[in-house]
C-alpha cells in the first residue's frame, strides 16, 4: 500500500510539485487534472482513487527511487476475542522496534495478546516478503488497537440477590499492525 507520509517526503526532498507527478502519472483516461486530484488525495492519506500496481511503478520512476520506498505493508486481525485496553499494552511494547526485536519482544511478553498480535506482526512481514521488500530492513511503524464491542454471543446474565441480573459482556477488539522498510541513506 502506497504510504503518504513516504510520498510527501520524497516530494519534498525532490522537490517535485503535485503537477511533475500528474505528468507521469497521465494515462489513457486518467488526464493530467484527475492525475493531479489523485496525487493531493494521496499525499493527504486518502486513497480515492485507489492506487494501482502501475500507478505506484510511475510514481517511483517519477521521483527516482524503487516502488518499495514508496510502500508500507499492512495486516490487521477483527474482532479479536481480548479487550482493546488489554491489547494496547502489548502494541506499545513493539511499536517502532524493527520485526526481529518486535518478534522477540512479543515470544518472551507473558500477556495473552501477544500471540495474537505476533500472528498480525507475522502477517505483515509475509506480505513484504512477497512484494520482494527487505524484510531485515523492516520496522513496526504502526501498531493500532480499535475497541470492536461486545462479542457476539457472550452477552450473559449473572444472577445477584433480590432477584436482579447483571450483564457480562466480553469484549472484541480490531489489531492493526503496519511494517515499513527502513529508508536507505544517500549513497
Amino acid at each position: 500500500m502506497l504510504s503518504a507520509d513516504k510520498l510527501k517526503e520524497l516530494c519534498r526532498e525532490r522537490q517535485m510539485g503535485v503537477e511533475a507527478l500528474a505528468g507521469h502519472l497521465a494515462r489513457g483516461g486518467f488526464d493530467t487534472q484527475k492525475a493531479a486530484v489523485a496525487v493531493k488525495n494521496w499525499q493527504k492519506g486518502l486513497f480515492k482513487p485507489k492506487p494501482c500496481a502501475e500507478d505506484l511503478r510511475r510514481l517511483a520512476t517519477a521521483l527516482s527511487v524503487e516502488v518499495n520506498d514508496l510502500n508500507d505493508w499492512r495486516s490487521s486481525c477483527r474482532y479479536a476475542p481480548i479487550s482493546a485496553r488489554k491489547a494496547r499494552l502489548v502494541t506499545q511494547l513493539i511499536m517502532g522496534q524493527t520485526v526481529q526485536d518486535a518478534m522477540d519482544t512479543l515470544k518472551f511478553t507473558r500477556k495473552r495478546a501477544a500471540e495474537m498480535i505476533d500472528k498480525v506482526l507475522r502477517s505483515a512481514v509475509a506480505d513484504a516478503d512477497e512484494q520482494q521488500a527487505d524484510v531485515d530492513s523492516l520496522y513496526v511503524s504502526g501498531a493500532r488497537v480499535d475497541d470492536a464491542g461486545v462479542r457476539i454471543g457472550t452477552k450473559r446474565w449473572m444472577p445477584k440477590d433480590r432477584g436482579r441480573a447483571h450483564p457480562i459482556r466480553k469484549k472484541a477488539c480490531h489489531i492493526h499492525i503496519t511494517v515499513t522498510q527502513v529508508p536507505e541513506g544517500p549513497k
